[in-house]
């Protein structure tokens, strides 16, 4: 059994039913990218997002968003020490390998911001000083939907547009919450993740991920289904071109955790809805007639599939 499998398979030990998920955000680590996962409260999202992070042997830090969580709670504050009569830079939670950025949609806009630098260039600057990030940095954020919840402030185009893959948690199935209340039941806590992989074996990983071979035909596939986005009279918003490289990278590291060296078509349609619908946004028109899932199915089902090729 290789690493892979034995990190995919100590995940789905702990956490019943997210296995599809759980290979999204190894995903995104290989690549490091940012995961958003949303849900209605008690779904697991939290519990997931640390159980990965256990299973990686790197840092991990938790911030719980509220309003009253300043910029500085997160990226970092320089001090005045009387004792040593000088200024000290302490880093914050965002010094790290795996941030944890609960109920993020909970933050202001203003503490949403004080994350762009850091998901974007890795690094975050404090006071005029610019720190570089531990590698790999990754962002797990989790929320819950908007629309039933007070006192959120939705995430802007932009900060949408950091994250990688948005997750949505739906109910388990009968069977599998079934196996939940057996598993967890007794004893809540029971259950934990070993460390099985660390920051050397991430690195290699997205090294050889980057090694795989995409055809050019598979290329301009994925830019005929992002260009074909920005025409459609349905859509206010279509996908940028920082989309399309983030789908490209996307599709190379879900076919190399598959075991394979190539790329195909079916690599593609597996990552783009969680990689791209979080990046969209209906028009008025759209709002009317359409949801985005229907919107990017139309799309993608437009496009000719091209044939595969590894050379």
């Amino acid at each position: 059994m290789s690493t892979i499998e034995k990190f995919k398979n100590e995940l789905n030990k702990a956490i019943i039913g997210r296995e599809k998920e759980f290979d999204f955000m190894l995903i995104a680590l290989l690549q490091e990218g940012h995961v958003l996962l949303e849900s209605v409260p008690g779904s697991g999202k939290t519990m997931m997002a640390k159980s990965f992070a256990n299973a990686f042997k790197g840092e991990f830090t938790r911030v719980q968003f509220t309003p009253d969580v300043l910029p500085s709670d997160v990226t970092g504050i320089r001090y005045f020490n009387p004792v040593t009569q000088e200024f000290v830079l302490k880093a914050g939670p965002v010094s790290t390998n795996i941030l944890l950025a609960d109920e993020i949609n909970r933050a202001t806009p203003r503490t949403q911001s004080s994350l762009l630098e850091s998901m974007e260039e890795k690094q975050v600057t404090i006071d005029g000083e610019t720190l570089k990030l531990p590698t790999p940095f990754m962002v797990i954020a989790t929320q819950n939907p908007i629309e039933s919840q007070q006192g959120t402030f939705p995430l802007p185009a932009a900060q949408l547009d950091r994250f990688l893959f948005k997750l949505n948690i739906g109910y388990p199935t009968f069977e599998e919450e079934h196996l939940i209340l057996k598993q967890y039941g007794k004893n809540p806590g029971a259950i934990t993740t070993a460390s099985i992989i660390g920051p050397e074996e991430v690195e290699k990983w997205s090294i050889e991920a980057s090694e795989v071979i995409v055809h050019e035909d598979l290329e301009k596939y994925i830019l005929k289904i992002v260009h074909a986005t920005r025409k459609h009279p349905f859509l206010e918003l279509g996908l940028s071109s920082r989309a399309a490289l983030a789908i490209l990278q996307a599709t190379k590291a879900h076919a190399y955790i598959n075991g394979k060296g190539y790329a195909t078509p079916d690599d593609v349609k597996a990552i783009f809805e969680p990689a791209a619908l979080h990046r969209m946004e209906l028009s008025t028109e759209g709002m009317l007639t359409k949801n985005l899932n229907e919107v990017l199915m139309e799309i993608i089902n437009s496009i000719p599939t091209p044939i595969e090729a590894t050379v």
